[in-house]
């Protein structure tokens, strides 16, 4: 495939290199420009690029960046992309600044859609860069972590699945993108190294009612490091 990331940061770079071990084709940018990402072009094997030439990628696009910085993105390149945009990034208010449309009941994936003007797909975002970048296993392995996706095209969402399979994690079908909350900052299901039927589990036990005190906890607690 030909894949865009747009981020440079833990979980782009991360996504860039284990991309590349597949064998796929990858731009890489951030919004510094191509010429601040020579470190993570000698760790990946990734392309050097623009936001706008990630952004116009064939295949998939990787959002991920701080929600302050999507309103920023190249909007009349991605709301007519034919590729697969997957959202990866998470609100906090402390870093991201108040949202009121995730206030009112948006989810953050479900605002990054409207922003750019084209469907996405959640997934990467419930897993700490350091669990991502170390523990990826064989299938079928026991202690496999398993990550879940939201979205509302299924084709979509079981192409991404068999990619996270592939990079070397479980994936599951957590729903609709009104759904993916139940994956966001200080749900059960968010930043735990679960196998597929806890993180099933996690994913139920998330309660809409607790879902903007989880998120003033998580914000809380993740403010010293934002």
């Amino acid at each position: 495939m030909k894949i865009g990331i747009i981020g440079s940061g833990n979980i782009g770079g991360t996504l860039a290199k284990y991309l590349i071990n597949l064998g796929h084709e990858v731009i890489i940018s951030n919004s510094r420009g191509p010429a601040s990402l020579t470190e993570v072009v000698e760790k990946t094997g990734a392309i050097a690029g623009t936001v706008e030439e990630a952004a116009a990628a064939e295949d998939l696009i990787i959002i991920a960046i701080p929600e302050k910085a999507i309103p920023n993105l190249p909007v009349s390149i991605l709301s007519i992309s034919k590729a697969i945009i997957i959202h990866s990034g998470n609100y906090y208010p402390s870093r991201d600044g108040r949202n009121i449309d995730i206030e009112n009941g948006l989810t953050d994936s479900e605002w990054v859609a409207k922003v750019i003007g084209h469907p996405v797909i959640k997934a990467f975002n419930n897993i700490v860069a350091g669990s991502l970048a170390a523990k990826a296993l064989p299938k079928e392995n026991p202690g496999r972590i398993a990550l879940s996706v939201a979205g509302d095209n299924l084709a979509d969402k079981l192409s991404i699945m068999q990619l996270i399979d592939e990079i070397g994690f479980d994936a599951i079908d957590a729903g609709a993108i009104a759904s993916s909350w139940r994956q966001q900052p200080g749900e059960p299901a968010y930043c735990r190294d679960l196998d597929k039927q806890n993180l099933i589990d996690a994913l139920e036990k998330a309660d809409i009612n607790k879902r903007a005190e989880n998120l003033a906890l998580a914000d809380e607690i993740a403010r010293p490091y934002l």
